[in-house]
């Protein structure tokens, strides 16, 4: 059966209207209430990403995930993602172990390299070195995973001599997926490793995600993983009432992805773009029930989903409209989705 989730990239935007920038305190209530209705309403997993500007409001994931276990009892946790490069390894496996044996082994890490430059400065790593840095993490997170006591020497943390790694989790418990943005060479070494992966799917035609998604599947029966592949894909979501419910969040999806300053990161989302976005074969997963369900069932029958993930609460959409969206994707979309992929 295709697993359904949501996520929220804890996006702190100035709210339209009123011209003032939402509390942190504010974003993880309303992240936190989410995630709790998510659970309520039946959908199986609850994703939360990391950053470290104050454009959003969470930097530990774990933290966080934490508080929604304290108020769920069976939705999986997982972090979305994770920013490998810049953590140590062993500090991140204890808060995920932690995290993982108070939800009662419901906790799960998705690590990536991060879109932004400002965490590497802030924690004392280059840039130039992401890979090199994420590649080296990646392998001692998963030695830490398998071990209860690690000797290990590296170039980018201090050596570890029999170590003793607690506290420990369930055997298969707290599985790390990788997080991928397209690129081909990312997509290689997780298929390589035979680790799941979790595609950002957030423009272009479904062809484009097929390609990262082939170069996965070929790297991993190469290295004798075909039994372990797993795909998922994250995406912008909204479930809307209508059709006209759905053009009319361009304003928020513009104000979430436009350039903050001059030069700065980000994209001007016009309304055409918008509405072709949102077309059948396009990234854009915001529109009717009916069209959602079209357009996940489109990408399962062509990337071979096992996840799905719709980010559900950017550019400061009010909690009231993304409490709707859930209540829409869990009551209308996920039952009609679920009686197609269920096997």
């Amino acid at each position: 059966m295709l697993e359904l989730g949501v996520l929220s990239l804890s996006d702190a935007q100035i709210r339209l209207g009123t011209g003032v920038r939402v509390g942190h305190g504010e974003r993880l209530d309303e992240i936190v209430g989410h995630a709790t209705l998510a659970e309520r309403v039946g959908l199986d997993l609850f994703a939360l990403g990391e950053h470290h500007t104050l454009d959003f409001a969470v930097s530990s994931p774990a933290v966080a995930l934490a508080a929604i276990a304290a108020r769920t009892s069976r939705i999986r946790l997982t972090s979305a993602v994770t920013v490998l490069p810049i953590l140590d390894p062993v500090r991140l496996y204890q808060d995920f172990a932690t995290l993982d044996l108070v939800s009662h082994g419901r906790a799960e890490i998705i690590a990536g390299r991060s879109a932004y430059a400002e965490p590497f400065g802030m924690f004392g790593e280059h840039l130039a070195d992401a890979d090199v840095l994420f590649d080296e993490k990646l392998r001692l997170l998963l030695t830490l995973r398998a071990h209860e006591r690690v000797t290990w020497r590296g170039r980018f943390r201090p050596p570890l001599t029999d170590a003793p790694i607690t506290p420990r989790v369930e055997p298969g418990s707290l599985p790390v997926w990788i997080g991928v943005g397209g690129s081909p060479a990312s997509a290689e070494r997780a298929g390589r490793l035979g680790l799941p992966m979790v595609l950002g799917y957030i423009g272009g035609p479904l062809s484009h995600a097929k390609r990262a998604v082939d170069i996965y599947r070929a790297a991993g029966e190469q290295a004798g993983h075909a039994e372990q592949l797993k795909v998922g894909i994250s995406t912008h979501f909204y479930a809307a009432q209508s059709e006209q419910d759905a053009r009319d969040v361009h304003p928020y999806y513009y104000e979430y992805l436009r350039p903050k300053t001059p030069g700065g990161r980000g994209f001007v989302v016009s309304a055409e773009a918008f509405a072709d976005g949102m077309r059948r074969g396009n990234a854009i997963m915001i529109g009717t029930p009916a069209q959602l369900i079209e357009k996940i069932l489109d990408a399962h029958q062509a990337l071979g989903l096992d996840r799905f993930y719709g980010q559900i609460d950017w550019g400061g959409l009010p909690r009231e409209q993304v409490g709707e969206s859930i209540h829409r994707f869990a009551e209308a979309v996920a039952p009609v989705v679920r009686a197609h992929t269920d096997s």
